[in-house]
């Protein structure tokens, strides 16, 4: 099981450098609740996701479910001008440190994946089809005597859940994560309460790549002395279209 988990989370690496040749849509939604866990307000924001010289970069369309006022609008553009003018200057010693940057942070993700793999003892408990795929069902407990070589990885101990793998690709499908125990960390002692859970579910892209399409966050956290934010947060991703990698986008205007 650990090894599996393994080979499977190194494609979702390889998923995150493919997932550089798409633009497409996310719908952020925010449900905040009040003591009784009621819903009492919400909002959502619409972005467009874009690769500018090598960076994702946000770019808002909408807010809740309505297009952005031209004010709005042209800020929008505005900042991504300015993204677009600082990467088409950049020097060759600055693309040289942010690419070696880049290279840090994937090295740090699979030595992060190497610790989750081994603070959890894993074991089959089914199978079931999603979207017309078999996949395998695995539990992932808490090891016990788990000692964490990297920075916050002792907190996945707070942690318990439920993976879904393909069986055909072995890529992750779906990801159910409860905290089972509040999780303190950081220097103003920010908390994650028992019972906060994240579901991330992925989909099949163009029969090459798996991506994200939704991700909801059910979460109970408290920062220091501060009140508690009880959140819900729901994520969609949709609209993926193949972005030419020999492309550039080199400004923004407006086409009539």
């Amino acid at each position: 099981m650990q090894q599996l988990f393994r080979v499977v989370a190194e494609k979702d690496l390889q998923n995150d450098k493919k997932l550089r040749d798409y633009i497409y849509t996310e719908r952020d939604e925010e449900h905040k609740l009040d003591g009784k866990g009621k819903v009492k307000s919400t909002e959502s924001e619409t972005f467009e996701i874009v690769e500018i010289y090598g960076k994702q970069v946000q770019r808002r369309i909408a807010k809740n479910d309505q297009p952005l006022s031209a004010k709005d609008a042209a800020k929008e553009e505005e900042k991504i001008q300015k993204m677009i003018e600082k990467r088409k200057n950049e020097s060759e010693g600055d693309r040289k440190k942010r690419e070696k940057q880049e290279a840090k942070e994937q090295e740090e993700g699979r030595q992060w994946v190497r610790e989750v793999a081994d603070a959890f003892n894993f074991r089959l408990v089914g199978s079931e089809q999603i979207e017309g795929r078999d996949n395998w069902v695995i539990q992932g407990e808490p090891r016990p005597g788990f000692q964490s070589h990297l920075k916050y990885a002792n907190h996945l101990s707070d942690f318990h859940g439920r993976v879904w793998i393909d069986k055909e690709d072995l890529q992750f499908v779906k990801m159910d994560v409860e905290c089972i125990k509040t999780a303190s960390w950081g220097l103003f002692v920010a908390r994650i309460h028992k019972g906060s859970r994240f579901i991330v579910e992925q989909t099949r892209v163009n029969d090459e790549v798996w991506l994200p399409k939704h991700v909801a966050v059910k979460v109970d956290v408290r920062v220091a002395l501060l009140k508690n934010f009880n959140v819900n947060e729901d994520v969609t991703y949709r609209d993926y279209k193949k972005f030419r990698t020999s492309a550039k986008i080199v400004g923004v205007q407006e086409v009539k």
